[in-house]
């Protein structure tokens, strides 16, 4: 059976901030991060290609030691978790196991909001795959989700420019949109790894009574359980508090972007990754 770290995947610097609050709980783990930022984004590619891209990372996870890999990447989990986990995983490494946002996220959702509608804003990808529409229901059957898209929300952060005044038409029109479909919504989730760095802007075009939800905090408690309730897999993962971060692209360029998002400054390193 393989030991070794974490692997912590996204299509770009967005997982590191599931990172951050991976690091912050559970400190003691190695980790080791990669951002395919060179066919970054993956939010308005087709199911076939976030797969196949998708897949081919959790190879390359697998291949550096990791016996369990995280997609903290929406459009990843919504797009590709499933067919890895049902069909490819006991050919590759059966004793491995990949998880992805999404389902620990649907289970509590719906526990948070008051009114029993709750809105969802992520990428065209993950809008457009229903992911969170589907489940949410079996956890929440009563519960209204509406959602929207934000397409141009990922690259003002990576361009920093999630905190400028120009980034206040762009997100007022999508949280226009999202509520003209569900007046009455009082949770919205941020269903996208790059939208905690808009969450002071989103909450600042809300009334205060609506609970902005991050997907960080939950997804680091969510596999804190997982590890206590799965002993073995927990033993097969180093403890070093090691940190490790892999780009496919340039590594100047993830470095630079990469603390506004894990909150301090990283070092990377290149990662080649077979096509199939």
């Amino acid at each position: 059976m393989q030991e070794g770290p974490i692997g912590v995947f996204d299509s770009g610097y967005g997982g590191l901030t599931i990172l951050r609050e991976l690091v912050d709980r559970m400190p003691q783990y190695d980790y080791l991060y990669l951002g395919d930022n060179a066919r970054a984004p993956y939010g308005n590619r087709s199911f076939s290609t976030v797969y196949r891209y998708t897949l081919e990372a959790v190879e390359w996870f697998f291949r550096q030691g990791c016996p369990l890999v995280i997609l903290a990447c929406n459009t990843a989990s919504a797009k590709a978790l499933r067919t890895i986990q049902q069909n490819d995983l006991d050919r590759i490494e059966p004793g491995n196991r990949v998880l992805g946002v999404i389902r620990p996220t649907t289970e509590i959702i719906g526990n948070i909001s008051r009114t029993g509608s709750i809105g969802i804003l992520g990428t065209t990808g993950t809008i457009n795959s229903n992911s969170y529409g589907i489940e949410i229901s079996k956890f929440f059957p009563k519960v209204r989700v509406y959602q929207q898209d934000c397409p141009m929300w990922v690259p003002l952060v990576e361009n920093r420019e999630y905190e400028s005044p120009g980034a206040d038409y762009f997100i007022r029109e999508c949280l226009e949109k999202l509520f003209t479909q569900g007046p009455d919504i009082d949770t919205v989730l941020l269903a996208c790894t790059h939208y905690p760095l808009l969450v002071n802007k989103i909450r600042r075009f809300l009334p205060a009574e609506v609970e902005v939800v991050t997907q960080g905090p939950i997804i680091a408690e969510s596999l804190q359980k997982y590890l206590l309730r799965h002993a073995s897999m927990s033993s097969r993962i180093h403890q070093n508090s090691g940190r490790r971060f892999f780009t496919t692209d340039s590594t100047a360029d993830f470095d630079a972007h990469a603390s506004i998002f894990f909150g301090k400054g990283l070092r990377s390193e290149l990662a080649v990754i077979e096509d199939h």
